[in-house]
């Protein structure tokens, strides 16, 4: 792997690790990613990784509906979840495909690498 994507990647995993909106089995994963870095085991682990990755990055139209749902009130709060939900649409509006929120922005920024990663 480039130890410039590795870097970057390194970089953006450690914002998600302590990013509040990350769920722990992706700090989990990232951190056995993290810990496989110049292993045997970076291959795999990159791919389980990656794999989580994808698996937890929320979709822009999720948001909106999870916002928009009573499961929604009940996380965020009626008001939050208003405001979640008008953020969301805003942001949808100009574009945007996944949530914006810390976590889901180092994953999208890692999915960039993707490829880059797999090398």
């Amino acid at each position: 792997m480039d130890k410039d994507v590795l870097k970057f990647v390194t970089e953006k995993t450690h914002e998600l690790i302590n990013s509040a909106t990350c769920s722990s089995e992706t700090k989990a994963a990232a951190q056995a990613w993290l810990d496989s870095v110049g292993t045997e085991a970076e291959l795999s682990e990159t791919r389980k990784y990656i794999d989580e990755l994808e698996a937890d990055i929320m979709p822009i139209d999720n948001l909106i509906g999870f916002a928009e749902s009573d499961a929604g009130a009940q996380v965020f709060g009626a008001d939050t979840a208003k405001n979640v939900a008008a953020h969301a649409r805003e942001i949808k509006s100009a574009g945007a495909i996944y949530c914006d929120c810390p976590a889901c922005s180092a994953v999208a920024a890692i999915l960039e690498k993707k490829d880059q990663l797999l090398k």
